[in-house]
């Protein structure tokens, strides 16, 4: 019997499904930390930071901004169920921008409003950028 080389990669949102492919190898960043999936890889689930996660498909990385999520892990396919998810070159770099400059005018004036809001939001634009950068 012949072992399978390749992983069902999917990602998906309450929007719909982002992503389905065979790819290679995954790499994401849980709650407890960064792990990277291979074929045959013990199962386990795990909750999903706010983040960059990449995925190999032969020579090809390629990279997807996941805003907060649960990966389930198995032998042969990894299931990202995800707040939202955006690929590289999907995101739109200048709303990403944009984003970031009033996170950053609103922890500016933390008396005024919502840090945990504010410092989410700066988060998810900084993400959403560093991701963008990354576009094969």
């Amino acid at each position: 019997m012949e072992k399978d080389t390749n992983i069902k990669f999917e990602i998906v949102t309450p929007y719909g499904l982002i992503l389905s492919e065979d790819v290679d190898e995954v790499a994401c960043t849980g709650s407890e930390g960064d792990f990277g999936v291979l074929p045959g890889h013990v199962p386990f689930f795990t909750t999903l930071k706010v983040g960059m996660l990449s995925y190999k498909k032969g020579n090809a990385t390629k990279y997807v901004f996941v805003n907060w999520g649960y990966a389930e892990v198995g032998p042969d396919r990894v299931m990202i169920l995800a707040d939202s998810a955006e690929k590289s070159e999907d995101i739109d770099v200048e709303r990403a921008k944009a984003a970031m400059k009033r996170a950053e005018e609103r922890l500016k004036k933390v008396e005024e409003f919502d840090f945990a809001r504010s410092s989410s939001s700066l988060e998810r634009a900084v993400s959403r950028i560093q991701v963008s950068e990354r576009r094969s």
